[in-house]
């Protein structure tokens, strides 16, 4: 309620421009940081789901060529 009744006085500009500048410059590098590792993961996550996608369909791949036991010394 404190809060409220600071802002209460204020031109609409300070409350909504202001304030908001003022976060992003104390607050900018943490934000950076945070919203860099978020898509750092994300880029990691895809990779990783990427690379199991195509583990699966290389073996399904050699598994099914390879299941008729024509070509099982192959390998």
């Amino acid at each position: 309620m404190a809060v409220k009744e600071i802002f209460e006085g204020l031109p609409w500009w300070v409350k909504w421009v202001a304030v908001p500048v003022l976060a992003l410059i104390v607050f900018g590098g943490l934000i950076a940081n945070v919203v860099g590792f978020v898509i750092g993961l994300l880029f990691k996550v895809l990779v990783f789901a990427a690379l199991v996608a195509g583990l699966v369909y290389v073996v399904r791949k050699f598994s099914t060529s390879s299941g008729d036991g024509s070509s099982r010394g192959d390998w």
